[in-house]
């Protein structure tokens, strides 16, 4: 029993060597690569603006200020760090408070105030679905693993928002004008 256990090598040093860092880069990848086509970006790429938009200037910060939705006496209103927003309607805030998490500038909404709704469904749903694979995947992991995950998603859904534009100010209307029949 004495020679077999002497025959036996611990593993000790080997570990050092095969356990490999994780790295923000490789969880960010993961993370794009599950989400897929129900991430924030592909979401406002195929279905926000590929119809028609207005541009809206939200001037959010880029620096992770706290973002909430309102109910107040004058309505809804959306906080974004110390400004207020008002907001005609609840899905409208809903929906301009996942481009104000990503601390986007200008932002394009539907000019189909009907579409808001699902839309703003959609974007609030991939919002948690990705914070909640960050927290899986940095599951047993450093704090500071988890925000630099986050904050190198935000930045690249960020800066595909900006790549795709907002649209022009004001939605075009394609249809041509009526002519008065002259008397």
């Amino acid at each position: 029993m004495k020679q077999e256990r002497e025959k036996t090598e611990s593993i000790d040093q080997h570990l050092s060597r095969r356990v490999r860092t994780v790295k923000a880069e490789d969880v960010a990848a993961e993370v794009e690569q599950q989400l897929g086509e129900m991430s924030v970006a592909a979401i406002y790429r195929d279905k926000i603006r590929s119809q028609r938009t207005r541009q809206y200037e939200l001037n959010a910060s880029a620096k992770g200020s706290s973002v909430e939705v309102l109910h107040t006496l004058l309505g809804i209103e959306l906080k974004v760090g110390n400004r207020r927003l008002l907001c005609p309607d609840l899905a409208t805030a809903r929906y301009l408070s996942v481009f104000a998490r990503l601390g986007c500038d200008t932002i394009a909404v539907p000019y189909d105030i009907t579409q808001i709704s699902w839309i703003a469904d959609e974007l609030e749903s991939s919002w948690h679905r990705m914070i909640l694979l960050i927290e899986h995947l940095t599951a047993d992991r450093s704090e500071r693993l988890r925000t630099m995950v986050r904050r190198r998603l935000i930045s690249d859904i960020r800066a595909s928002i900006v790549s795709l534009g907002a649209g022009s100010r004001f939605p075009e209307f394609n249809q041509p004008a009526r002519r008065r029949t002259s008397r």
